[in-house]
């Protein structure tokens, strides 16, 4: 008799399980269709290069979006002339937005509280996960706090689909957003609908898009993994479903750690064969079919590859077993302090660096080599300052310590200028006013070969690709000098 009540128990859970999903189910059927209809809208948190792009991408294609975003400045941009605060966010969209802000395709808010209502059917989460160059999840923490909280409370019709597309640690669904809903008292797959889909974007080539770039997406289930796909499909040409969250989350991170090993590795050559052009040698290797072509640099920067094995490590079970993931990291963050230590050994002492950003054309500034450039040769006693067009001096000051200069006048006071960032200001200037401008300069290292084809060897002026024969001063065992 027990036996036949569990059992009928069981039946009673599993079918009032299966009539929940299908009710869940049936109530999103028409999700798609009711976006590009404008009944439903797309909420967006954070609006720097992910969630300005997201919310552009799909008010493009007719889906009503409202953003938000703590910083007034940024709001109040995208509001009153339909742009994002990014430089050449333009150029990589290939279209204006200022058409899609006056036809409120595209609304921007500080108050957070706007989002939650019965229109916004899809929460698009854009926030930054890292901080001085380490994963950080106190702002993921803080937006789905307010999203609990507010699901707690209010009851919409359809559950809500909350998609993060911000790069997290491996585990930090299970671990942590999930028991956050939980203690909330929402039922994940029931109140809240949940998943993953990290942006892959290079901000930097108008080809590598939402739209083009294949998205990987997975959701808590299988459902809201078909769902995400449906929904993200709007804007992106080709979306593939993971398994789960769990193997969508940690492939951005995965295919990162590739590059950055890789990089390393690309750097390790060049200094064990300091006396051969490391960059020709790599860009022959890379003709063969199976074998990218990497270039040895000052030292990776940005989101992504530099916190790409950081994620990986945090959120492995057995980090141990990474050793050259743990190495790899090493060689890179030492990376700016061995050409630092170089450039001082070449006798310079007054020099210039230009760019900011941690690549061109791109206003970030997180791992920048120049951050760790700055800070050697400050220690060395060596005069430094930075010039970058995307950012103002106070901005310079507030990344570096260091202060700003003008570029192309401001270089004749130094006598050895390093280019960090391929920036387009950079590439377009005429030679002669270039040279106009180094007035003083004996020596010119060029992180990925923006001024390659000049001729300074001509002037007295010695120039070096990062990567070409004897660009790095090392001792004859391969170390860097001391």
């Amino acid at each position: 008799m027990i036996k036949k009540r569990a059992n009928i128990e069981k039946f009673k859970y599993l079918l009032s399980n299966s009539l929940e999903k299908h009710r869940v189910m049936g109530m999103h059927t028409e999700l798609r269709k009711k976006l590009l209809s404008g009944e439903k809208k797309i909420g967006i948190w954070g609006l720097g290069y992910i969630g300005f792009s997201s919310m552009a991408y799909f008010a493009k294609e007719g889906v009503s979006c409202i953003g938000t975003d703590i910083i007034k400045e940024r709001v109040d941009r995208i509001n009153t002339v339909g742009k994002s605060h990014l430089p050449n966010m333009d150029f990589w969209l290939g279209f204006d937005t200022l058409p899609l802000v006056k036809s409120k395709l595209m609304y921007a808010t500080t108050d957070w509280k706007e989002l939650i209502c019965e229109d916004v059917a899809v929460h698009l989460v854009a926030i930054p996960t890292e901080r001085e160059g380490k994963p950080y999840d106190d702002i993921l923490v803080d937006v789905m706090t307010k999203l609990f909280t507010s699901y707690k409370k209010f009851k919409p019709a359809e559950p809500p689909l909350i998609i993060i597309e911000s790069t997290l640690t491996p585990n930090r669904v299970d671990t942590l957003i999930l028991p956050m809903a939980k203690k909330h008292g929402l039922r994940v797959g029931k109140d809240i609908l949940l998943g993953v889909a990290p942006r892959r974007d290079w901000f930097v080539s108008p080809d590598k898009t939402l739209k083009t770039l294949p998205r990987v997406v997975g959701g808590t289930d299988p459902y809201t993994t078909d769902l995400i796909a449906e929904v993200l499909g709007i804007v992106s040409d080709t979306v593939l479903k993971a398994t789960d969250h769990n193997h969508a989350c940690i492939v951005k991170s995965i295919e990162n750690a590739f590059r950055q090993v890789d990089i390393t590795l690309a750097n390790q050559f060049s200094l064990a064969y300091p006396h051969l052009n490391m960059t020709e040698i790599l860009k022959l290797a890379g003709t063969k079919w199976n074998i990218n072509t990497y270039h040895p640099s000052f030292g990776t920067g940005g989101y992504c590859i530099p916190l790409a094995p950081q994620y990986v490590l945090e959120g492995a079970k057995h980090p141990e077993v990474l050793t050259i993931l743990k190495a790899s990291l090493e060689t890179d963050f030492s990376q700016p302090q061995r050409v630092a230590k170089s450039v001082a050994k070449r006798g310079f002492k007054n020099i210039g660096i230009l760019g900011l950003a941690y690549t061109g054309d791109i206003k970030v500034a997180v791992l920048s080599p120049t951050i760790a450039l700055v800070k050697e040769f400050k220690k060395l006693g060596i005069k430094v300052r930075v010039n970058d067009p995307l950012f103002t001096p106070d901005e310079i000051k507030e990344h570096t310590g260091a202060e700003a200069f003008e570029f192309p006048t401001g270089m004749n006071e130094f006598d050895a200028i390093l280019i960090v960032a391929p920036h387009m200001q950079y590439k377009s200037i005429p030679y002669m006013e270039i040279l106009d401008n180094l007035r003083k300069c004996k020596f010119i290292l060029d992180n990925m070969g923006v001024w390659k084809h000049l001729p300074f060897e001509k002037h007295g002026i010695e120039y070096h690709e990062a990567g070409d024969a004897h660009w790095l001063e090392v001792e004859k065992d391969g170390n860097e000098s001391h």
